[in-house]
């Protein structure tokens, strides 16, 4: 009752901000531009988000190494895909991740290793989205002339670098008092990871040069999304005024991220002086290709005959694998 009830939570948010986004732009634009789309573009950002799944695939592979999870290259991206599935269909931006903890701890034995590595992976993708959002911010801020816009901005990437500053230094040294309870010291376990991770020389190269890769590549994409339609938005405004949008989508208060996703598009090109139905446009292109490759993903799920039963280990499960 109680998952029923947050669904339909999500799914209200979604529809509601959905419902707002649509109503604050001239439709008659969006539908005209979409309806003159050209279907090579939106190949072309399909194949690179597609290509994005196979630097994913490494850089979690490399976390998961160092976390002590048996997780080759083939694996990763075989689960990369099917997760891409899975942040699609669930009620959650976070539903990719829960799917791969489950089928990694399945084939390496260890929820704890699995749920370090998947950890791990999303703070870093955050961290690392938060710093290209921060050393933007000198023509962010020449974009963005609106006060409140800016101290949004300068508030989502200090407060992103921040939060995974507070979990990498859980991680330098020992605390016994996060000891004394199971999710503190499970997370204090997955910070020793991260902070081994810092240490470890070309693996942590590697996940860097990865993350910020992983990045360019969506904004690469969205770009191809506004060339589809003839757009007038450039590749600069889209790599300064994505990577926000992206950051607050993490949150999962919606279904997949539409409607946060649609929202805060709209907004930020408004603050920017762009025309908010080019914003809308982006974002439905680019939450259509997301979805397609979503659909790749499902179709690697079912050649795989991988089963996905439950996402949610139970507790003694994790504190058996300390």
């Amino acid at each position: 009752m109680r998952r029923l009830s947050l669904l339909l939570l999500k799914a209200a948010v979604s529809v509601l901000l959905l419902y707002l986004s649509l109503r604050s732009v001239n439709l008659a634009v969006v539908g005209a531009s979409l309806s003159r789309f050209h279907p090579g573009w939106i190949a072309l950002s399909l194949l690179v988000l597609t290509l994005q799944v196979g630097l994913m695939a490494v850089r979690w592979s490399e976390i998961a190494a160092v976390c002590g999870a048996r997780l080759s290259l083939p694996g990763a991206t075989q689960i990369s895909f099917i997760a891409s599935f899975f942040n699609q269909v669930l009620p959650s931006s976070v539903g990719g991740d829960a799917a791969r903890i489950w089928l990694l701890a399945r084939s390496d034995g260890s929820w704890a290793n699995a749920t370090y590595s998947v950890l791990i992976d999303r703070i870093v993708g955050v961290l690392v989205l938060a710093l290209i959002v921060i050393a933007c911010l000198p023509w962010s801020l020449e974009l963005i002339q609106n006060p409140l816009a800016r101290a949004v901005l300068l508030l989502i990437g200090a407060g992103s670098v921040g939060g995974a500053a507070v979990f990498l230094a859980m991680g330098v040294r020992h605390w016994p008092i996060l000891d004394r309870f199971m999710p503190t010291r499970h997370l204090a376990a997955a910070a020793r990871n991260a902070w081994r991770l810092c240490r470890s020389g070309q693996p942590v190269a590697t996940v860097t040069v990865c993350s910020v890769a992983i990045h360019l590549l969506t904004v690469t994409s969205a770009w191809c999304c506004m060339k589809a339609v003839s757009a007038p938005v450039g590749f600069a405004p889209v790599l300064f005024l994505l990577p926000p949008v992206l950051l607050i989508t993490t949150i999962p208060i919606s279904i997949a991220g539409w409607g946060v996703r649609e929202s805060s598009m709209v907004a930020a090109f408004s603050y920017a002086g762009l025309a908010q139905s080019d914003g809308l446009t982006l974002s439905i292109l680019f939450g259509a290709v997301s979805f397609a490759l979503g659909i790749i993903g499902g179709i690697v799920w079912i050649a795989s005959g991988l089963k996905v039963q439950s996402f949610a280990p139970a507790p003694e499960a994790i504190a058996d694998n300390p």
